[in-house]
């Protein structure tokens, strides 16, 4: 066979393999399109958990009532959010994983339950309460990640398992508590453990076999994190990375420990075909331990959904000192630059500053403080990409260092933001925290904690408020509104067409407000505490708000685990000693409509 001729069969064969995968995509991304449905976890491919629903307005949304609730079966954290598809809807508890059908039509009903059998020695590593952030749906399926690393899927119809895959080892300390992307017919999911030296990575599983199909590790030599030298791109530099650009920036074999984790959220642009995530603090919290970059730990990522490969990195926190993981959400929208409209990433970062981004290339295109206490870095150099450090605010081995913000549960944690494309608006749940910091030497024991660090947090400025919601205008940094909690705002805002806000607060209300002001139209006092995602969908002609009410999670770890001593759970217990006057543990699937 000549080679042209072979070169025709195999580009034939390519062209028959790529066509499902390709519709497989078209169809989902058509599916999230539907208001009355909310089919991927964060609503979108890109992010920005909107509503186009426009039943529940200002006008009437103080005549919300609860319309139905059912128990998640379990009183961990709920950090997740269900799904609906026609007229079933799924969603995930916290550990053991209850994965649970729900028949829209006779509520009530439950059409098939999963509990997953679990390696009961995994709670005992997962460094911030037992959470899940929710399943996936594509392909008649339903996507499930677990606590002890699994990854399943199951028949939507019958929950019968279609097939399972192990991502990972609870004995090295990782675990997982992510929500799956599915991207033409690849299943991407992530890894948890950076407490416990666990190198991250990224992994895509076959959609119909579950077969691994590529994982890249966030750091490490080129062959494992998946970078091409002669294509992938330092968004910072806009420079080619060039060869071994994670190994030079790490002490000799440190990078094995290096964390980097992927415990975040993803979105996907079907025009540019990237997938976008970001990786967490690199091991340990002791600085001193590791010099260098620690690259590419705290980073965004773009990468092929097909291949892995990288097509560009931004670090945010080089060399991080403060435990500032990079795993927040990448909101995908355009704006206007220069009077050019560019397609952007904005991504609120944990360490206090809001990331501007175009998207093709990672180029840093602003960066602003979106929590007026961030010390740490006075701003990020645009033209370096690198934060301009405050010298004072730098953590070093054996020395308490005071007053440093925000604090390492960060100015935004997980909690996923929202965005309007009327108002061209963020609107973001932030913790307003700071904390004292000393790093101590430790040694590395694979299934053992790995941090070297005491923690002490409290509320900025040593005031009554943990948390903020802000409406953010990321193009300039301006802040149009705020709002003060007594607690963190760990609950993902929910903005939809007719100018409601919705979100929920870690000590159990769950508000509606006017996205103009932020003023509260309508309040309920949940059965737990609020570190879900609200979505919002339409059933036989009614607009339904849907969320998982129970806390915990890190924002309330010392309550979840029943800890006291203030520098526990890794310095966050004292900052809420107060939570258990306001709320108690407990999951609860709370479900609103208008009367």
């Amino acid at each position: 066979m000549s080679c042209m001729r072979w070169l025709n069969v195999a580009l034939a064969f390519c062209a028959v393999a790529i066509a499902p995968a390709i519709a497989l995509a078209q169809e989902l991304e058509k599916e999230s399109q539907d208001p009355n449905q909310w089919v991927l976890p964060l609503g979108s491919y890109s992010g920005i958990r909107h509503s186009k629903l426009t039943q529940i307005n200002t006008r009437n949304a103080g005549k919300l009532r609860v319309a139905w609730t059912m128990s998640t079966g379990t009183l961990r954290g709920q950090e997740g959010q269900p799904l609906v598809v026609g007229n079933m809807m799924y969603f995930e508890s916290s550990y053991p994983n209850f994965v649970y059908a729900i028949n829209l039509d006779s509520v009530g009903q439950i059409v098939w339950k999963f509990a997953p059998e679990q390696d009961k020695f995994s709670p005992s590593v997962a460094c911030c309460d037992l959470v899940n952030k929710g399943v996936a749906y594509a392909d008649g399926k339903i996507l499930v990640t677990t606590l002890d690393t699994h990854v399943y899927a199951l028949d939507a119809k019958t929950g019968k398992v279609v097939w399972s895959a192990q991502n990972g080892d609870p004995q090295l300390g990782q675990t997982m508590t992510i929500a799956p992307l599915v991207v033409h017919d690849k299943v991407i999911v992530g890894i948890s453990g950076g407490e416990y030296g666990v190198r991250g990575f990224l992994t895509a599983y076959d959609l119909k076999t579950g077969k691994l199909a590529w994982r890249a590790n966030s750091v490490g030599p080129d062959a494992d994190i998946l970078f091409d030298p002669a294509k992938t791109i330092d968004g910072a530099t806009q420079q080619l990375v060039g060869a071994n650009s994670s190994l030079k920036t790490w002490n000799q074999d440190e990078w094995k420990l290096g964390g980097g984790t992927t415990w975040g959220w993803y979105t996907y642009d079907p025009q540019l075909n990237l997938v976008y995530y970001g990786s967490g603090n690199p091991g340990t919290w002791n600085p001193t331990q590791r010099p260098g970059d620690n690259k590419w730990s705290t980073t965004l990522f773009a990468r092929n959904p097909d291949t892995g490969v990288a097509a560009w990195a931004y670090q945010m926190t080089p060399h991080d000192a403060w435990d500032y993981d990079g795993i927040n959400e990448s909101v995908l929208t355009e704006s206007v630059i220069d009077g050019n409209t560019v397609p952007t990433l904005t991504h609120f970062d944990r360490n206090g500053f809001s990331y501007l981004l175009d998207r093709r290339n990672g180029k840093l295109l602003g960066a602003h403080k979106f929590d007026p206490s961030t010390n740490w870095a006075n701003e990020i150099d645009l033209k370096t990409g690198r934060p301009i450090l405050n010298p004072d605010k730098m953590t070093k081995e054996d020395v308490n260092v005071k007053d440093i913000c925000p604090a390492a549960q960060g100015a935004k944690n997980h909690q996923p933001a929202s965005y309007d494309p009327k108002t061209k608006l963020f609107y973001v749940g932030t913790n307003h925290i700071c904390m004292d910091y000393q790093a101590f030497s430790v040694k590395y024991r694979g299934g053992f904690p790995y941090v070297g660090a005491t923690l002490s947090m409290f509320p900025a400025d040593h005031g009554n408020t943990r948390g903020r919601l802000i409406a953010f205008n990321s193009v300039t940094g301006e802040t149009k509104w705020s709002v003060n909690e007594t607690f963190q705002v760990y609950s993902g805002p929910l903005t939809t067409d007719a100018g409601v806000l919705f979100y929920g607060t870690l000590d159990g209300w769950f508000k509606a407000a006017d996205q103009a002001t932020g003023k509260v139209l309508y309040q309920f006092h949940a059965p737990s505490g609020i570190i879900g995602n609200p979505i919002a969908y339409m059933h036989k002609g009614k607009q339904y708000v849907a969320v998982l009410t129970g806390v915990g999670g890190w924002a309330a770890i010392g309550l979840a685990e029943g800890l006291t001593k203030g520098t526990e759970g890794l310095g966050a217990v004292g900052l809420t000693t107060s939570l258990a006057d306001y709320t108690n543990l407990g999951g609860t699937l709370v479900v609103f409509s208008l009367e």
